[in-house]
């Protein structure tokens, strides 16, 4: 909801289109039931992107020719580790020398050489990272062969010319990952970004399907209207200083 919010109105403040994206790479986690369910709560709220919706599940091809690519300047490797062997969320690189076979079953992994990502969010200032020190070598393919979150929206938004990524503060750790990515892939002009507040719960964390967490689903079966919706999240996040209703079409007086 917030993030919809951020991206409808920041876009719409700007002259910007919006396009939506379906991430769908891991196949044994995604459901048809699951799209049917955002575009159903999208078109409620009143939020309509500029063009039809992208499946990742249907760019395969795509993916392939850009890890071709990557072959040709950068060492990709075969890595057998699960999470449990790497011990955390930085991988060790305990695959990197050993020259095991692409076969099924084992991972692919891209070296990522030490240095720093500087990057300005929109929100949040200037940002420095160190992909090399937070997450080790990047994983470009799973184990059950399924392409990562990493890997899958880095190439994306490269092939499809994103201007400006707008998503939750929970994936700043993510930015500077994917900016070393784009230009390993020869991407030359970096998208920008805007990392915007969270909803969380009282104890910190934030919300999720996972957990049982109220959604635009459960807020519409209890009786709201869209706009009631959508202006309580934007009281939360603090974009309004109380609760007013917001109608999808005005998301973008949020933003002047």
């Amino acid at each position: 909801m917030v993030n919809a919010i951020y991206v409808w109105g920041y876009a719409r403040s700007t002259g910007a289109r919006v396009l939506l994206r379906i991430e769908d790479h891991d196949r044994g986690r995604s459901r048809l039931a699951f799209e049917h369910s955002l575009l159903e709560d999208l078109a409620w709220l009143g939020f309509v992107a500029d063009e039809p919706a992208v499946r990742q599940s249907d760019r395969s091809r795509v993916y392939q020719d850009a890890l071709a690519r990557l072959r040709r300047t950068h060492h990709v490797y075969a890595c057998d580790c699960s999470r449990k062997d790497t011990g955390g969320e930085r991988y060790p690189g305990r695959c990197r020398s050993r020259q095991l076979p692409e076969t099924p079953g084992r991972g692919l992994r891209v070296e990522l050489k030490p240095g720093v990502e500087r990057f300005y969010d929109l929100r949040l200032g200037t940002q420095e990272q160190s992909p090399a020190d937070q997450c080790g070598d990047l994983l470009i393919r799973d184990r059950d062969g399924n392409w990562t979150y990493q890997f899958a929206v880095t190439v994306d938004d490269y092939v499809q010319g994103i201007s400006l990524i707008i998503r939750g503060e929970d994936l700043l750790a993510s930015t500077g990952r994917q900016l070393r990515l784009g230009r390993m892939l020869g991407r030359t002009d970096p998208p920008q970004f805007l990392h915007h507040p969270l909803i969380l719960k009282r104890s910190g964390e934030k919300l999720s399907k996972a957990a049982d967490d109220s959604g635009v689903r459960e807020l519409r079966a209890s009786g709201l209207a869209a706009p009631q919706v959508i202006g309580h999240a934007a009281a939360v996040v603090g974009l309004i200083p109380q609760e007013i209703a917001v109608h999808a079409s005005d998301v973008e007086q949020l933003f002047r």
